[in-house]
């Protein structure tokens, strides 16, 4: 996916919030805010990052020093190992308008040498927002992966994939009844930007989302699978 087209999928589809978050890397989220720019889309600074435990946990912030931060963290704690490009595809560094600037050579594909406890304090320090992802898939996700939600880390909210309602988690997973649950896109095509949460906020930033998703005043429009 290219920034310009990122942006126009997401404006088609009346999306005005949008994250982007790549796999324990954040080198193209630049370039979509830029492509963004002029529009009503809103972009945030974000990050997936694969834990320790194989764990993907989904970190979101304001700025994009607050994402840099981290990801020189990430960058120090990603075992040193090349892309296999035969089999998992290059992974490419675009600016605002798709055009190639670099290939990234390091597998990125693989864990951080960071627990999910680690990441919630270093997320937490750089006031940001950590959020467990696609919780109930069987690969990288939290209840598949360790089997319960940890009640050492305040762990605010909770991410469930496109294919799983709201009401079955709860059956499923007894543990989320008093968390706030979230689906996501999960896009990796174009044609995967949904758009699932509705939040209605004045000024969109990880204070107001953090404030809208623990006061329950949001909405999944799981009408859309």
């Amino acid at each position: 996916m290219i920034p310009p087209l990122i942006v126009q999928t997401a404006l088609e589809k009346g999306i005005h919030l949008l994250a982007i978050t790549d796999h324990n890397a954040s080198a193209n989220v630049e370039a979509v805010i830029e492509a963004s720019e002029g529009t009503c889309l809103i972009v945030l600074p974000g990050i997936e990052v694969q834990t320790l435990e194989d764990v993907h946990t989904i970190c979101l912030f304001d700025s994009l020093d607050q994402l840099y931060a981290l990801q020189k963290i990430i960058d120090e704690n990603l075992p040193s190992l090349p892309n296999q490009a035969d089999h998992l595809g290059v992974q490419l560094i675009v600016d605002k308008n798709g055009d190639f600037i670099a290939f990234e050579d390091r597998l990125l594909l693989t864990s951080v040498q960071i627990s999910l406890s680690e990441l919630f304090q270093l997320v937490k320090k750089l006031q940001g927002l950590f959020i467990p992802a696609h919780i109930d898939r069987d690969a990288y996700g939290l209840m598949k992966t360790l089997g319960f939600i940890p009640m050492d880390i305040p762990i605010e909210v909770l991410e469930i994939s496109r294919n799983t309602r709201l009401e079955q988690a709860r059956l499923r997973y007894p543990q989320t009844t008093d968390f706030p649950l979230i689906h996501s896109g999960d896009a990796h095509r174009l044609n995967e930007i949904l758009g699932l949460n509705l939040l209605p906020m004045k000024n969109p930033c990880i204070r107001e989302i953090r404030e809208v998703l623990i006061s329950n005043q949001y909405e999944c429009l799981e009408n859309h699978f």
